[in-house]
Parts: C-alpha cells; structure tokens; sequence
C-alpha cells in the first residue's frame, strides 16, 4: 500500500493505492470520500473539500524512474506534486510478499494438525 498524505489549509486528505490489487481510495479527514479500482498507470480523482472548492487528485507512474506520483490540485491549480520512489514500493512489495507467506504456511500448519 503506497500512502500520499497533505495538509490543505484545514483538509486532511489522504490518497491510498495499492500496488497489487488496485485499489485507490481518498480520504478527507480520516472520512473516505472516493474509492476506485485502477489497473492502469494513470488515474485521477475528484472530490468537494469541506469549503466547497474542487479538488482533484491524479495518480501517474513515470516509466522512466519507476516513481508514483500524486499530483493535487485545487481550483484546476497544482498545489503539490507528491513523490513515492522505486524503493517504497519494493518495500511495500516484500511487506505483501512476506504476509502472504505467513499466511499460506500457518493455513497449512493449521491443516496438518486437523
């Protein structure tokens, strides 16, 4: 799970993606306001912040350095372009990798001794 958070005068927004299952939901403080699934390499994402002003939100891999991105916009005006490197989605990654391991061998440790 890749995680993009920012402070937008009195919003807290936040955007979760998985990099496995394509999960992309956006949060407004702590309440989520936008869920979708996304295969792709780009997706976007809209929403009303509490003042009433739009916001968007897009989500974009550059090919070139393997990087997530996480652009914000308020008002069609960019207020933060948030990057995520090739090393936290490695490491997110591994995290996955290791829980579904824990999890196929304890299934089949509990079915041996059934």
């Amino acid at each position: 799970m890749v995680t993009f958070k920012y402070d937008l005068n009195q919003d807290i927004v936040e955007l979760q993606a998985s990099n496995w299952c394509g999960l992309e939901q956006v949060y407004l403080n702590g309440k989520r306001v936008s869920r979708k699934l996304n295969f792709g390499q780009h997706s976007e994402h809209e929403v009303k912040l509490h003042d009433g002003n739009p916001c968007k939100f897009q989500l974009l891999i550059d090919p070139a350095s393997e990087q997530m991105v996480c652009r914000i916009y308020r008002k069609n005006n960019l207020v933060a372009s948030i990057k995520q490197g090739k090393e936290n989605l490695s490491q997110s990654r591994r995290s996955l990798q290791n829980w579904a391991i824990f999890f196929t061998l304890s299934s089949l440790l509990l079915l041996l001794l059934n």
